[in-house]
């Protein structure tokens, strides 16, 4: 499928997703449609790993404002299940995530960000949620997954304040996982992906899934889950070439295939 706004690419067995619509990667109507799609790609034919990254001066400079004149209640509601959605679905992918920030990264790109596993990021980087210039409040699951890396306080003050935090404060935060120099974030935000692409990715869903529920459920609903989501570990290949490979030759030599 060919996009104009952004593109899908093949790096072995990870994927790496380009949002490419300058000069402020606004998320518009056409944006929207190829970020659909782009997504239902993924979806038929998941990757192992994922990076989500964007060209240009900012990573996003927000939302076009353009298509919230005129719209009605029904249509906000219309509107915001679907980019919601978009959060939602990176998150069911069934691959880890990564997202690469170079730059500014305003409304939903952060709100993306906020739905992939891990954040690396530039000190160069500023992150906002700005809806309150317009009225709004943010409406793809930025708020509230802020909130469970950072705290209800913190999640307050940024989206309440509209403020731009930058990378350094957000990686004492917990958001931004990983804090590597500019010249230096391509080749990492690559090379982080390839090397989870590379290892036991149904045991990094496990973790998915276990981190999930105690997001949603707390620490025993994640404990209801430990005994199927890590017994069924132990039919995977991955898991029984890995157990024979480390009494064989000892640990960090086993190769894992995602089956």
């Amino acid at each position: 499928m060919s996009f104009e706004l952004l593109s899908i690419t093949r790096d072995g067995e990870a994927a790496i997703l380009t949002i490419s619509a300058p000069p402020l990667n606004l998320l518009n109507a056409e944006l929207t449609e190829e970020l659909d799609a782009a997504i239902a790609e993924l979806e038929a034919a998941p990757p192992r790993a994922l990076l989500v990254r964007a060209e240009g001066r900012v990573w996003s400079g927000g939302v076009d404002v353009e298509q919230f004149a005129g719209r009605s209640a029904q249509g906000g509601h219309e509107l915001w299940v679907r980019l919601l959605g978009f959060t939602q679905r990176l998150e069911a992918l069934p691959c880890p995530s990564v997202f690469s920030a170079h730059a500014l990264c305003l409304t939903w790109g952060l709100e993306l960000a906020l739905g992939c596993d891990l954040l690396i990021a530039s000190p160069r980087a500023k992150f906002g949620l700005v809806e309150k210039v317009v009225g709004l409040t943010p409406s793809m699951g930025g708020t509230q997954r802020l909130a469970a890396r950072a705290g209800n306080a913190r999640a307050k003050a940024f989206v309440m304040s509209g403020a731009l935090y930058g990378a350094e404060e957000m990686h004492q935060w917990g958001v931004v996982t990983h804090l590597v120099e500019p010249e230096e974030l391509e080749d990492a935000a690559l090379a982080l992906t390839r090397e989870l692409a590379a290892g036991p990715t149904i045991a990094h869903n496990a973790t998915r899934a276990i981190l999930a529920a105690q997001a949603s459920g707390g620490v025993a609903a994640a404990d209801a889950l430990v005994p199927t989501v890590c017994g069924d570990l132990f039919a995977t290949e991955d898991l029984q070439n890995a157990v024979r490979s480390f009494l064989d030759v000892g640990p960090g030599n086993a190769t894992f295939t995602g089956r």
